[in-house]
């Protein structure tokens, strides 16, 4: 069975671009535009993301407040959270990981980076 992504941010373009790091990580990837939309997909498909990724900035919940409810439900407490975004101080990387982010990536996003943390964050080889 494929691995499965969920792609969290306000530019489709980026998600678009993720999305296609992905496929030729031969992994599936699924994508929501906000974090309420993201929060639906979790809640209906329970268990069945191998890995979160979000941006910070986005219109309604951003990705801290979104990294803090993905962690407070079962069925993805345990899903890394890997943040792509523009924001790459200390501040906000240190809140990300009191939230439960895993990992972070400051955007531009390069595929070989995004496949690096990815391949880390969920114990893969190579």
């Amino acid at each position: 069975m494929a691995k499965k992504a969920l792609i969290i941010d306000d530019s489709v373009t980026i998600r678009g671009m993720i999305g296609v790091a992905f496929k030729h990580m031969d992994w599936e990837a699924v994508a929501a535009g906000n974090a309420d939309a993201a929060l639906q997909m979790l809640d209906q498909h329970k268990d069945e993301f191998d890995i979160i990724i979000t941006d910070i900035n986005m219109p309604g919940m951003n990705g801290i407040e979104l990294t803090r409810e993905i962690k407070k439900r079962p069925g993805s407490k345990n899903t890394p959270v890997l943040v792509v975004s523009t924001e790459g101080g200390d501040d906000i990387k240190r809140q990300g990981k009191e939230a439960g982010a895993s990992g972070w990536i400051v955007k531009p996003l390069k595929p070989e980076v995004l496949k690096a943390a990815v391949s880390k964050l969920c114990n893969l080889s190579g």
